[in-house]
């Protein structure tokens, strides 16, 4: 083959190279996306942070973040006014009805972004995901971002207290009304009335567990996450915790769990 044939096989190789990355890229942005890819609830200019989870657009709209609740609020307040302010956003979510406050609850992406804000105050260690994420793929998407600042032990995850051990009630209990994770191995799973409780420990009086209410149990059965199925298991919750008789989380959501493993 002469050299000007051998050149233009490596420009035709080179070409398609690149036509492949930016097919890749393009791929991977719409796969990120895709994990809480809802309805498009309008764009705005933030101009103002209200609060660590709240912003404000120039139109006066009030926005709340979807999807989080905060670990340090302080330091995610000022990380968001660094990610938002004077900033466009496009706002995505499933349902724009106001909250009580009169907010917007949505989840917001900056212009070009792939993945929404929410992500990177996870990904910083400034946050945790909240049990409400109705969406499989969003909450994934969210998990694997807290996952990442728990390895590289970032923000609120540099204290080694940020989950609690579900055998240590103690702990628990000092979290009263407040947003916790708890990790654990479930020794038993009993039903008492209309209530199904994930025991963690033997005494059931002082000991903590996770409660679902027999109206929902179908919802964790369709997700295979059926109470019997997860005793013996490791298993990580998070909501309120509340007290009757000792430390209590009431599982409303599919999204409060994640199986960790078989506890062996």
């Amino acid at each position: 083959m002469c050299k000007h044939g051998r050149m233009r096989n490596h420009l035709v190789i080179l070409c398609c190279a690149l036509l492949l990355s930016v097919i890749g890229v393009r791929v991977a942005g719409a796969a990120d996306a895709a994990g809480c890819d809802f309805d498009d609830q309008g764009t705005g200019r933030v101009a103002a942070v209200v609060d660590a989870r709240s912003f404000r657009l120039e139109d006066g709209r009030e926005v709340k973040l979807a999807g989080i609740e905060m670990a340090d609020r302080a330091k995610a307040a000022t990380a968001l006014s660094a990610l938002l302010v004077g900033h466009d956003v496009t706002l995505r979510g499933a349902d724009d009805t106001p909250d009580r406050y009169g907010r917007q609850v949505a989840y917001a992406f900056l212009a070009g972004a792939g993945t929404p804000v929410q992500s990177e105050l996870l990904r910083q260690g400034l946050a945790l995901v909240a049990p409400d994420v109705g969406d499989r793929n969003c909450a994934s998407l969210l998990l694997a971002a807290e996952a990442e600042a728990r390895q590289a032990r970032s923000g609120t995850w540099a204290a080694s207290t940020v989950i609690k051990n579900a055998e240590s009630p103690g702990d628990i209990l000092a979290g009263i009304g407040r947003f916790t994770v708890v990790e654990g191995r479930v020794l038993s799973v009993r039903q008492a009335g209309a209530t199904t409780y994930l025991n963690f420990g033997r005494n059931w009086t002082q000991d903590f567990a996770a409660t679902i209410s027999r109206r929902i149990v179908p919802a964790f059965e369709a997700a295979g996450l059926g109470p019997k199925s997860l005793e013996n298991r490791r298993i990580r919750v998070r909501g309120w915790v509340e007290v009757r008789r000792g430390p209590r989380i009431a599982l409303l959501r599919v999204g409060q769990i994640e199986v960790l493993g078989d506890g062996n």
